[in-house]
Formats: C-alpha cells, structure tokens, sequence
C-alpha cells in the first residue's frame, strides 16, 4: 500500500506539473526525499507514542522492524513536508508552486495508506453495534491491542474481537473526497501556495473527525480529552490559515519553471 500511495502520488503529481511548467523530472527527484521523510517521520511518532506498549523491554532492532507495520500518517506528514521543505530549498525550486504541485498527492497517498492501516488491523476505531461495524480476527493486531491489559495481567484473552468503527475506511474516505476537492481548486487557484494551505486546512478537520472515532488509544495518549491526532491537527490548521493569509499577499502566481534565488 505505501508504494502503491507513492507510485499514484509521483504520477498524479507529475501531471500536475507540466501545468504549471516544472520539469516532470524534478517532481521525481523530490518525491523521493518525501518517501524518505514521511517513512522516517511515521516511524519516529509511531515508536514514540506506543513504546510503553510494543518497545519498551523489547531488543532494540525492534524499532526498525516497519515490515510488520507501525506508521503514524502525520507523523509522515510532518516528515514528509520537512524533506520536502529542504530539497526544494537546496535545488532552489519554486517552494509554493511545487507544494501545490504535491498537495493533492498527499491527500491521494493516504487513501492507499489507510487501505493499508486496513489490512494490518491497526488504527482501529472504537467499539460499536452500528451496522458497519468490523471486526479483527483472532490474533490479529487489534484483536492484541483491545486485550491489551490482560496480557500485561498475565490473563490469555480468548475472546473475539469486538466489533468496531471503521476508522481507517472514515479516514480514507475523507481524503478521496479532499484530493478531488483539491485538485479542483488546482486548476482554479489564485495564487502560488493555495493549494498546500488549503490541504492543511483539510487535514486539520477530517483527522480530528476520524480521530473522534479512534479506539487504539490508551488513556495515557489523551491530553485534555484530545487524542494525539487532535492535538496536532490544532497547529495544522493555524499554519494553513496563517499561510492563506501571508501568500495571497505576495501577487499573481507564475507560470514556467524558474529556479528561485
């Protein structure tokens, strides 16, 4: 799923560019440190948030071991968006022009992503006797996490799994909805960088709206009644509106590509 998220990102962003008259090439150079930093982003917050739970005691390689999944999405957000900020930077390319080149990408990548969250069983919501409700099989890493303090007890959880929200299909959703919204607004932006602001302004209500959802959380995670996911959605849309504000004051957008002094 994650390279399913990035082969769909690079081509839809790639696209994107020849409109606003950035070699393909250069949006593939940087897609490659966002890999890079959203992958090293989502691991770092996953392993922080959940060492009591899985790391704490455990061999150290265990932080390494992504293959059996542990990825937290704004943790790659974050990640990716630092990468990004210094390649473009580096190779003195348009910084907002390329973001908006990117943005909806992002937006797209989750939905593989979430797909992936899925299939692994984690980011699982909380209980409940809705008609969609899911649930994990025996075994899996819900079905672990939702009997987690029996095992720290030292009591075996035979149980079936109960049955939950669909967290991650409500995440995924949201973001489908938000890539076609912001793909919309590309082609009818008014100014270089409308594009990215508006993506963190999106990612700020939709995660707080799945995050509203969550049942993967101990109560350790929680700060003032909001979940690490909420916390941070806070910042996100202050920096989107606060963005919004600054670049629609910089003048008409540019087209052709020009690397930047």
């Amino acid at each position: 799923m994650i390279a399913l998220a990035f082969l769909f990102g690079l081509w839809t962003a790639m696209l994107r560019a020849r409109r606003e008259g950035i070699p393909a090439e250069k949006i593939g150079d940087v897609v490659l440190w966002i890999m890079a930093g959203a992958i090293l982003g989502a691991r770092i917050v996953y392993v922080t948030t959940y060492w009591r739970e899985e790391f704490a005691g455990q061999p150290f390689i265990e932080i390494f071991m992504i293959q059996r999944g542990g990825l937290v999405y704004y943790g790659g957000f974050i990640g990716a968006i630092v990468a990004g900020f210094l390649y473009l930077r580096w190779k003195r390319l348009p910084l907002w022009r390329t973001a908006d080149v990117l943005a909806p990408s992002i937006t797209l990548g989750n939905v593989f992503g979430r797909a992936g969250c899925l299939l692994n069983g984690c980011c699982y919501g909380r209980p409940t006797n809705a008609p969609w409700a899911i649930q994990f099989p025996n075994g899996s890493y819900a079905w672990y996490h939702q009997f987690y303090d029996q095992h720290l007890s030292g009591v075996t959880a035979n149980g079936p799994a109960l049955p939950v929200h669909p967290t991650e299909i409500y995440d995924g959703l949201l973001n489908l909805l938000v890539y076609f919204f912001l793909a919309w607004l590309f082609r009818r932006k008014k100014f270089d960088g409308q594009v990215f602001a508006t993506c963190l302004l999106c990612y700020g209500v939709t995660r707080s709206i799945s995050e509203a959802f969550r049942g993967d959380y101990s109560s350790l995670h929680y700060h003032l009644g909001l979940s690490p996911g909420q916390w941070l959605s806070i910042p996100t849309f202050i920096a989107g509106l606060f963005l919004a504000a600054i670049l629609s004051r910089r003048g008409p957008m540019r087209r052709g590509f020009q690397p930047e002094g």
